[in-house]
């Protein structure tokens, strides 16, 4: 009997819907699978189990994937991964850090260079006491066309920067790299969205004509004492993306 597709586990936070948090590291966990990784689901009960919710609530977790399509399902066969599933949709946060991780998901990831560098201007109020930071910056295009649809940068403290492995930036996202891979313990993070006219490294990179409309994403990464350990500044294709947020009620 063919194995099935393993999610990533996750420490839910019971303040915000449970569906959506559940569907949103699904979908970080289909988005960064493996050449080789099954795309047959767990069944219902299975995943219900693994997250530690109700079938209900997994079911909603699962119609979402399905809408997307990310997923199809199939009576009496199971549920199982589109393999040519588009993996360019619209960006939706609701709170929690798999969001953040599943918002970064599902491109492929090309390193375009890291090092130290000064602290620039226009972050170091971020990055008080320090001289200076390690850079990575990347392409991500998309998996199937190959088309470029963002590129970041990411200034990382020097002793976090240390302990980080650049190859996992091919494989995962900075946030999971930082959480999973070297182990910080993510307290928050902080994202500013903003509209912005291509500069010529940015129309270069994203293969679009100067001056044409990004979206240019901020995000400031905390650890549990507080420190900020991660600036990723993100420029995205202004025809590619869209942002938006959802508020929880308490």
């Amino acid at each position: 009997m063919t194995s099935s597709f393993a999610p990533d586990s996750v420490v839910l936070n019971r303040k915000l819907p449970l569906w959506y948090q559940v569907s949103q590291s699904l979908r970080a966990s289909i988005l960064g699978r493996g050449p080789d990784a099954s795309l047959r689901l767990p069944t219902e009960e299975q995943l219900a189990a693994h997250y530690g919710v109700s079938v209900l609530t997994m079911r909603q977790a699962l119609k979402e994937l399905e809408e997307e399509g990310l997923i199809s399902r199939h009576r009496r066969r199971g549920t199982f991964i589109e393999p040519g599933a588009r993996r360019c949709a619209p960006r939706r946060l609701l709170g929690s850090i798999d969001a953040i991780v599943a918002q970064q998901s599902g491109e492929r990831t090309a390193v375009l260079g890291h090092g130290p560098v000064p602290v620039p201007g226009e972050i170091a109020e971020h990055f008080p006491g320090l001289t200076e930071v390690v850079t990575y910056r990347r392409l991500r295009s998309d998996g199937e066309s190959g088309e470029p649809t963002n590129w970041a940068e990411n200034a990382v403290r020097p002793d976090v920067a240390a302990r980080l492995d650049v190859a996992d930036l091919e494989r995962w996202p900075m946030t999971k790299v930082l959480r999973d891979a070297v182990g910080v313990r993510i307290s928050r993070i902080t994202d500013t969205v903003e509209a912005r006219l291509a500069d010529p490294v940015t129309a270069h990179l994203l293969q679009v004509p100067l001056l044409s409309p990004i979206l240019h994403y901020t995000g400031v990464t905390y650890d549990e004492d507080g420190r900020v350990v991660d600036v990723a500044r993100i420029h995205y294709r202004g025809d590619r993306f869209s942002f938006s947020v959802t508020v929880a009620a308490e």
